[in-house]
């Protein structure tokens, strides 16, 4: 693992390496500029009921990469929120991962391009006291670009069972999964562990951050959302009906405050949304080199169909907010022969294209895939 945390990507890869399936599944009023916006909030009736999802956008992570090359980089990053705003017409970006600098610099750049930012700071396998710090200095750079005018939420954290040491045993996380796993946990000392270091987060997040403030739940955390703001939920269900993703979505909205879908999102092949959150896992890393188990089929449409109905649930519902992850995965590219197209384990909604097989090199770039194009479409249509 990087020294500096351990990113999405890098948790997805080692999870599959240890055949951790269905691991993720077991478990104050806003600034001044976010009353002042009316150009990227939702369609109005004559009557002034909100319809529509306010925020629409998508997830990006900063992180350090598995090569020099695919980590991240400032004029890649630039390059990929002009796109984010101008090509993909998305409102908002959540902007997530480690590294203080790397979070402060692409948060900025967002902000100044007038997206909504969510800042989220996702520090793993260090001591708590640690991650709490790590929240403290993103929290004040978020309460910072709020001052400044900005647009700007803060999320303390997400899935903290999984990526925080203590909750339940383990020194890192493919411990603390292989432990979940296994059933070697108490059950209720980790929902008290966990529901704990929750309230340490947010009384952290509040001491620095005056906007509206959230955690990013899965979906079946228990969460005591009277610490926060907005309900925030990362959604990776597969129901067969619109109205069974709307019946789970009411145990949010129930809870009476503004609801936030921060991640949801489906792989590259045919299949791919019945495998739930799990769709990632059909890569065999033991082999010297990666490639797909079975015979999938690669399926840019069955990634975009599955993206624009639930854009549909969460637009129909009045949601605040939907954000698909995610924007790009650079150690996940795209090849031709199907065993070795790794995109197709993955959420993103373009694809990384190397240009040798072997390693990425500074000249690799990416390409959009369908649901880009979709959700492109989807974003400009509720804009105007």
């Amino acid at each position: 693992m990087h020294g500096e945390g351990l990113n999405r990507a890098q948790f997805l890869t080692s999870a599959a390496a240890i055949g951790v399936a269905g691991a993720t599944g077991a478990l104050a009023a806003g600034g001044r500029a976010e009353a002042a916006t009316t150009t990227d909030g939702p369609t109005v009736r004559s009557g002034g009921a909100r319809t529509g999802l306010r925020y629409r956008g998508v997830c990006y992570e900063v992180a350090d990469g598995e090569t020099p090359h695919t980590g991240w980089n400032a004029v890649r990053m630039r390059e990929d929120m002009r796109v984010i705003k101008e090509d993909l017409h998305a409102s908002s970006v959540s902007v997530f991962g480690d590294g203080i600098s790397r979070l402060k610099a692409t948060s900025s750049e967002a902000a100044e391009r007038g997206l909504h930012v969510w800042l989220q700071p996702r520090l793993a396998d260090v001591p708590q006291a640690d991650i709490l710090d790590h929240l403290a200095e993103t929290g004040r750079h978020a309460e910072s670009l709020r001052r400044q005018g900005a647009r700007v939420h803060l999320s303390v954290g997400c899935e903290f069972v999984l990526f925080v040491p203590g909750i339940v045993p383990g020194e890192t996380a493919l411990e603390r999964i292989k432990n979940l796993t296994e059933g070697n946990y108490d059950p209720q000392k980790m929902m008290r562990r966990l529901r704990s270091f929750i309230a340490r987060a947010a009384a952290v997040g509040r001491s620095v951050f005056r906007g509206r403030m959230t955690y990013g739940a899965a979906q079946d955390d228990d969460v005591d959302w009277d610490l926060f703001d907005i309900v925030s939920v990362n959604y990776y269900a597969n129901f067969r009906s619109k109205a069974d993703h709307v019946r789970e979505l009411m145990k949010y909205v129930r809870k009476g405050k503004p609801v936030v879908v921060s991640e949801f999102g489906t792989c590259t092949y045919k299949g791919a949304p019945e495998q739930g959150g799990m769709g990632w896992d059909v890569v065999d890393y033991d082999k010297p080199e990666p490639e797909i188990v079975g015979a999938l089929v690669r399926s840019e449409r069955t990634q975009a169909t599955y993206l624009c109905d639930l854009l549909d649930v969460f637009e129909s519902m009045n949601l605040y907010a939907a954000l698909t992850y995610n924007f790009v995965t650079p150690d996940a590219p795209h090849r031709i022969k199907p065993r070795y197209d790794l995109d197709m384990a993955s959420y993103s909604i373009v694809k990384p294209v190397w240009r040798t097989h072997e390693k990425p090199t500074s000249g690799w770039h990416w390409e959009p895939k369908e649901a880009f194009h979709a959700l492109a479409r989807h974003f400009a249509r509720a804009r105007c």
